[in-house]
């Protein structure tokens, strides 16, 4: 169960920008073997909106987060976190962006097995030399249900619960923009489901920002926008997606013929 949001905050404006990518290009390999995994791909991430990012396998949705966090490198074309330009950074600045302005969340977890679930979430701070705001943690740790777990380590949590872990060290540091890169891919449905509903209230609460990668049409409805990659091109967008839409969707990009009432009724009663 997911759960209680936060307490009423003061609204965040949601009219501006996050992140941004301008034609941006990215190439694996050369001559015969070259494959373009993204194809001059320009899309902005809003201000308090929750994103995923869909597409048929090798389509370059991982490339396109991965470059928008800073995490890889590009061929050509523009990142921006805010009005910060990526390119302009050295690896220095690149490095603190990363720590201070943009969260991660990844399906394998990514915990330090030898700290416990509440030094896991501040672990971003303690590498800036920042104290965690007290008030600020408890309301995350509350979000997440770990207020009894923050003394466990990571071998004695369940998967769900490392899970929450690392969702909550992700909002600790209060980021521009939070990343979540297959987030549920290693939980099952009910974990993943509060994990993805802990990032919805958080975007909804909070005002957070958060850009999801995604093969499950289930978890792209937990978003505000869904938007669909083919080919590393950018192609396709839904507001307001449903599962069921997504996945008719994904089923045309696909090359498959989507799904129609008679065509469900068909499969009930084959």
């Amino acid at each position: 169960m997911t759960a209680a949001p936060f307490d009423a905050l003061t609204p965040h404006p949601t009219t501006g920008t996050a992140a941004a990518v301008t034609d941006l290009s990215k190439t694996y390999g050369s001559g015969d073997t070259r494959v373009a995994a993204l194809d001059r791909v320009s899309i902005s991430f809003r201000e308090g909106e929750f994103t995923a990012i869909m597409g048929p396998s090798g389509c370059g949705k991982s490339t396109l987060m991965h470059c928008a966090a800073g995490l890889d490198a590009f061929d050509s074309g523009s990142v921006r976190i805010g009005t910060t330009e990526l390119g302009t950074l050295n690896d220095r600045q690149l490095t603190a962006l990363r720590r201070d302005r943009i969260g991660f969340i990844f399906q394998a977890f990514n915990l330090l097995p030898t700290l416990t679930a509440l030094e896991n979430i501040t672990l971003p701070l303690t590498i800036a030399g920042r104290r965690p705001d007290r008030q600020w943690l408890d309301r995350v740790v509350s979000m997440v249900g770990l207020s009894q777990r923050l003394g466990h380590r990571p071998g004695q949590l369940s998967g769900g619960q490392q899970q929450r872990v690392a969702v909550a060290r992700a909002l600790v540091s209060r980021p521009a923009i939070i990343f979540g890169d297959e987030p549920t891919g290693n939980l099952d449905s009910r974990a993943g489901a509060d994990v993805l509903g802990f990032l919805r209230d958080s975007v909804r609460e909070l005002g957070h920002t958060v850009v999801m990668v995604t093969h499950d049409p289930v978890a792209a409805g937990y978003a505000d926008r869904v938007v669909f990659l083919a080919d590393g091109r950018l192609v396709d967008e839904m507001d307001r997606p449903t599962p069921e839409r997504v996945l008719d969707r994904m089923l045309r990009l696909s090359g498959g013929k989507p799904r129609t009432p008679a065509s469900d009724a068909r499969a009930r009663t084959s």
